[in-house]
């Protein structure tokens, strides 16, 4: 090993080795604190090149490489093992904005740029690169194509995946693929670069990515609508949808419960209405002109839902301000769940129509087994995807609640199975759902997937002990 080290050394410079304790510290704790890893030495590399000079010596003597990002991950998919023989890659050195092309609608990016610093790359060419979530100040590009990020903005313009074009890869022995083209169109063979985006560093390391872009919205439309129930949400979805010319860019749902932690914990956070409703969407409607019209279309459709019956109440924002108040009760939500007590987590995914289904027999579920649990839900309904979180029992002992995160996903990703659904929709498997995979993909999933990696990586260093079971 020191002499490998010495070789990253050499091949790297001083910037691009850490092994001092305190220094690789904050590379090594997962971001929500539930894994607490080691590592021989946290490598820095500032080209590609340099990343594969260093899985080329790790390949050689079957040494594991961790790749990270921005570390705001939730799985643990970035953090080292306990035992303190991997090396951790982290990629923030890799941060240069290649090219922007505003008319073929294209950026090219190193993995380990900021997504902010992306999307302000885009509005600097007069274009708008539309993946964003919570951690965008922080996560870096590689990060969300390695876990194949959502947010807020998938029902208009999909997943990661979807906003990928092309790919640069090291390989697990020190190759590069270079497959960064600008097609909309290639039908040349298998489709590799879907294999990496999703992968989470298991099979190679993404060193940069071709992003498409698209038009700047220009005429941005927020309200706040209090549902009529929860099945109300899809309703309104669908009728928003049409009437707007299909110009939804987020459509997100939120329980009174999410609402009132937000209200109760995060400063800047207040109810829009003076009476409580069980249910909420948050709404925004974006057309590219100045004046496309959207405050029409939103006050047409607002008027319609109430005359269907699917809207209680609805606050629509008369300012950029009121628009931010509007998302920051969204984001609050996050913010505020730890100041609950103990949390038990479910990124989950199901066909849209059956999203209300999910969330009634999950609830019903775990109150069975928990009386004086507090369900929590939240999250992208328009495309599927529910934060399904659990807060404790006001009355319950913390860890005594916490012990019970393993049956309590059962139950829910039981349920979400039955569906039809996923049991991870955006914040990947990481180390903490490989058993879900074993649990619930099918042997031929497994096998198919098993024989990928033994192709790509036969000496199994990439991210060992993730995504896959053993």
């Amino acid at each position: 090993m020191n002499e490998i080290l010495q070789n990253i050394a050499a091949a790297l410079g001083p910037r691009g080795l850490v092994t001092a304790e305190t220094d690789m510290a904050p590379y090594l704790e997962e971001s929500r604190g539930l894994y607490h890893g080691r590592a021989r030495a946290v490598v820095l590399p500032a080209s590609t090149g340099e990343v594969a000079a260093v899985l080329a010596l790790c390949h050689e003597q079957r040494v594991g490489v961790v790749p990270q990002g921005g570390n705001t991950g939730r799985c643990g998919g970035a953090a080292p093992a306990p035992d303190g023989r991997e090396i951790l890659l982290n990629l923030k050195r890799l941060n240069r904005i290649r090219t922007v092309d505003p008319l073929d609608y294209t950026l090219t990016a190193d993995a380990g740029c900021i997504l902010a610093d992306v999307q302000a790359a885009a509005r600097g060419a007069g274009r708008f690169f539309p993946l964003s979530l919570g951690a965008e100040g922080s996560c870096q590009l590689g990060g969300c194509l390695a876990t194949n990020a959502g947010g807020t903005n998938v029902l208009r313009y999909g997943n990661a995946r979807e906003l990928t074009l092309g790919l640069e890869v090291v390989l697990p022995d020190g190759r590069v693929w270079n497959g960064l083209n600008a097609l909309r169109k290639n039908n040349t063979g298998y489709d590799l670069r879907d294999l990496f985006i999703g992968a989470e560093g298991t099979l190679g390391v993404i060193t940069a990515a071709v992003m498409k872009l698209y038009p700047e919205p220009a005429d941005i439309q927020t309200a706040f609508v209090a549902l009529r129930d929860l099945d109300a949400a899809l309703e309104l979805l669908a009728l928003a949808r049409g009437m707007s010319g299909d110009a939804v860019t987020t459509f997100e749902l939120m329980s009174r419960r999410a609402l009132e932690f937000a209200v109760r914990h995060v400063p800047g956070c207040r109810d829009p209405f003076d009476t409580a409703h069980e249910w909420y969407v948050l709404l925004v409607l974006a057309g590219t002109e100045p004046d496309a019209g959207m405050s029409a279309r939103l006050q047409r459709l607002l008027e319609s839902a109430w005359e269907r019956g699917l809207a209680a109440d609805a606050a629509l924002a008369a300012s950029e301000g009121q628009a931010q108040d509007f998302r920051r009760l969204r984001e609050g939500v996050v913010e505020a769940q730890p100041l609950e007590g103990g949390s038990i987590k479910h990124d989950v995914s199901v066909p849209v129509s059956r999203v209300p289904e999910l969330i009634r027999r999950a609830d019903a579920r775990v109150t069975e087994l928990v009386p004086g649990i507090r369900p929590c839900a939240f999250g992208h309904v328009g495309d599927g995807n529910i934060h399904y979180n659990l807060s404790q029992p006001v009355s319950m002992d913390r860890e005594e609640f916490l012990a019970l995160w393993e049956r309590l996903n059962h139950e829910v990703h039981d349920i979400v199975a039955a569906l039809g659904g996923a049991f991870s929709a955006e914040h990947g498997v990481g180390r903490l759902k490989v058993g879900e995979m074993a649990r619930y993909k099918s042997p031929v999933e497994l096998d198919l997937m098993q024989r990928v990696k033994r192709a790509i990586d036969p000496r199994g260093i990439m991210n060992p002990g993730k995504v896959l079971p053993e």
